[in-house]
């Protein structure tokens, strides 16, 4: 009967929003909408760009612009021990990494550090409330303070945050994860998307300048 009832919801939801332009779905929605707008109050906008792991889509988001992307995406590089001179880029990204580092993630972080030039950006999104998922393993969970802490070698934290709300996974619960939220701002789900409860961060990011 659960399941039953959970299609029906679903199938509704999804009627709902035929025919509306949609976004990233309900964890990424408002997390990159604030990157994109912090994106747009970074002291740099060109550069050298890191992206680890498939992170590539953080540089559209955040409006920088490369004179160079090196990619060093698992399992050819290993975020503990980067394979790059020290400060050779302007710019390091993560998405949705450091969440699988087998080892510590405070080495990771500091790789990141490691190979930037002064001034350069960090920028590493993550996740804390989260159901395990392996890709190919799962480790690790942080708040937005522990993004802080592990960044204190930074000059400035330019933004530390988290976002979730406990409804958001009542949506997932119902097989609607990875459902585009509506752009139009009536739609429940597009105000489901927005709103923050700092009690319940799904997803948490920072954005670190050496």
């Amino acid at each position: 009967m659960t399941t039953f009832w959970q299609n029906l919801r679903a199938n509704l939801w999804k009627l709902s929003l035929l025919g509306l332009e949609r976004g990233p779905h309900i964890t990424r929605y408002s997390m990159y909408a604030s990157l994109q707008a912090q994106g747009q109050q970074l002291p740099k906008k060109v550069g050298d760009i890191l992206s680890i792991s498939h992170s590539q889509n953080l540089i559209e988001l955040l409006g920088i612009q490369a004179k160079t992307l090196t990619e060093a995406n698992y399992p050819d590089h290993n975020f503990l021990s980067l394979n790059f001179a020290d400060e050779s880029f302007d710019f390091v990204l993560s998405d949705q990494v450091l969440e699988h580092v087998e080892g510590n993630p405070q080495q990771a972080i500091d790789e990141s550090w490691r190979v930037l030039r002064p001034g350069g950006i960090a920028v590493h999104t993550t996740c804390f409330i989260n159901p395990i998922h392996l890709v190919p393993k799962d480790y690790w969970r942080f708040t937005p303070d522990a993004l802080a802490l592990l960044s204190q070698r930074f000059s400035k934290i330019l933004a530390c945050q988290g976002w979730g709300n406990f409804e958001a996974w009542l949506l997932i619960r119902d097989g609607l994860r990875f459902e585009g939220i509506p752009q139009a701002t009536w739609h429940p789900l597009h105000q489901l998307a927005l709103r923050n409860d700092p009690d319940w961060p799904i997803v948490t990011w920072i954005i670190a300048e050496k």
